[in-house]
């Protein structure tokens, strides 16, 4: 491949945490529109350099000694051009990159590896990955490569770098400088590891440095509305349209489990009639691809039956209309205050609600609910079912009577049996 741009230029980046006015110096490969920064190790005052030059300004010794230190490093990098040119190898800011730090072409780096990653993903939008997904990758990158400056000072690093210390300070890391909760580290973690192991299957890393590592989350407390906080909230009259319509979306969820994209995606080609002559739901999950059927309830019906001849609705697609996600649940907060609920009320908490009050703790079965939640796993539904007490308490009465029943009618079994014996005639 030819040859087109060459270009090699150091500039100043500024420094985090830091109260004076040094800068770290870096240098910036440029072949053919791609770069590759490297970090010179030195600071500099940004007030005695030239951004124009990329160099420093003024006839003091520090700074004459400064830039015969970064022509001397020009230097090496047009040699390691040269020496690739001369070999007849294929001239990448990679391959300049690999002779200046004296490592093999063929070592493969970790945040190069989860870049590939990433646009293989980016590239199967829509077919296999949701959008959510592929940004969730986006900022693991993102973190990844704050990491690497934090405990290596690198840009990048080799993949058979990366042991069992690694993952362990990676952790305390998220926990300590970027402040996640152990939940979330644990799905960054989750991230890290799924580029990890493609690593070890393509024969880049002869052992999985997750080995023994211990991943588990914590479990969270899923808030709902209890039944008769849902009354409250759909009974409710407010002074506004706009929290009208807002509140009959969050039912609509309520009675449909329906996530807010999936209800803001949802279109009139999507309800049909089902095996039992009935309305029903079919969908496609945003977040996860699966697919999710289920009979519509009166209560969700009649929201789409209200909704029909809206101007959003009518000149559309869709079967209701539907805000921003962050407009919703900032309306949801004030339908929480005016319903005298005090929960955080976020659109989730219709989908938990659904799962718990609507079905769960109405008898139906788990694995009906997971189907109808669209989850590729009983134990995705199962946490729901942990937190009904009502339907503990419910049940636990039902079993009391029962108990009791018994006893009773062994009592009433022996008082029986004694007045027989009572009677009994005398021979």
């Amino acid at each position: 491949m030819m040859e087109k741009t060459f270009r090699i230029t150091f500039f100043l980046k500024a420094r985090k945490n830091t109260s004076n006015n040094l800068y770290y110096i870096f240098l910036r490969i440029t072949v053919n529109g791609e770069q590759k920064e490297l970090s010179t190790k030195l600071d500099w005052p940004k007030e005695r350099w030239s951004s124009k030059l990329g160099m420093a300004i003024g006839n003091k010794k520090d700074a004459l000694q400064l830039n015969a230190y970064l022509d001397s490093v020009k230097m090496k990098v047009m040699q390691a051009r040269q020496k690739l040119m001369d070999e007849g190898k294929e001239l990448t800011v990679q391959a300049i990159r690999n002779l200046l730090l004296g490592e093999s072409e063929e070592n493969q780096f970790l945040l190069e590896i989860f870049q590939r990653h990433n646009e293989h993903m980016e590239s199967l939008l829509g077919s296999e990955f949701a959008p959510k997904t592929l940004e969730r990758y986006k900022t693991s990158l993102s973190h990844t490569r704050d990491y690497i400056r934090w405990k290596y000072d690198k840009e990048d690093l080799e993949i058979k770098k990366l042991d069992y210390e690694f993952i362990a300070d990676y952790e305390y890391w998220f926990k300590s400088v970027r402040k996640c909760s152990h939940n979330t580290t644990v799905k960054y973690l989750a991230n890290m590891k799924k580029i990890v192991l493609d690593c070890v299957r393509r024969g880049w890393l002869v052992r999985d440095p997750f080995l023994n590592y211990k991943m588990v989350k914590k479990e969270v407390h899923r808030e709902a509305l209890t039944e008769e906080e849902l009354q409250r909230v759909a009974k409710k009259v407010f002074s506004t349209p706009r929290l009208n319509q807002i509140r009959d979306l969050l039912i609509f969820s309520c009675y449909t489990g329906l996530a807010y994209i999936d209800v803001k995606n949802l279109r009139k080609d999507q309800l049909i009639k089902g095996i039992d002559g009935e309305r029903w739901l079919t969908i496609q999950r945003q977040k996860t691809g699966t697919p999710t059927r289920l009979p519509l309830l009166p209560q969700a019906q009649a929201i789409i039956d209200k909704y029909r001849s809206h101007p959003a609705v009518e000149s559309s697609d869709k079967v209701l209309p539907a805000p921003s996600n962050q407009k919703l649940n900032a309306y949801l907060k004030e339908i929480a205050d005016l319903c005298g609920i005090n929960k955080t009320l976020t659109f989730h908490i219709a989908r938990h609600t659904f799962a718990t009050t609507v079905t769960l703790a109405n008898g139906v079965p788990l694995e009906t609910v997971s189907k109808m939640l669209g989850h590729k796993s009983l134990a995705q539904t199962q946490h729901y079912a942990k937190i009904l007490d009502t339907k503990i308490s419910q049940e636990m009465k039902l079993l009391k009577e029962k108990l009791n029943q018994g006893t009773r009618s062994k009592s009433e079994n022996r008082k029986a049996s004694g007045a027989r014996q009572r009677r009994k005639p005398r021979f």
